[in-house]
């Protein structure tokens, strides 16, 4: 574990929220359900997500059905929400838009 990977408080993960778009904070989680036109788009994200995830070494923990993937976050070394969550989420968002 990184020595500055930390988990984040209340406060702070409710300040991020606001400059991050969709996602929610639920049940210990940062969460966001996406949509794409087709099943092929949402496994073209899946995929991309994957690489970035893997080059972050954190892994989320999401579902594909048809043309939804559902996305729940958090670091499990830290016990809650790290700046890795929203790094990944910014990432997902960013790749969902294009």
């Amino acid at each position: 574990m990184a020595e500055n990977l930390r988990s984040l408080d209340t406060a702070e993960i409710e300040e991020r929220l606001e400059q991050l778009d969709g996602w929610e904070y639920r049940d210990g989680m940062l969460r966001r359900e996406f949509v794409f036109p087709n099943f092929v788009e949402a496994i073209g994200f899946l995929t991309r997500a994957a690489i970035h995830a893997e080059r972050l070494n954190h892994h989320p923990d999401w579902s594909n059905l048809y043309n939804t993937v559902r996305v729940a976050l958090e670091t499990h070394d830290v016990g809650g929400i790290s700046h890795l969550d929203f790094d990944l989420a910014m990432t997902m968002n960013e790749l969902a838009s294009t």
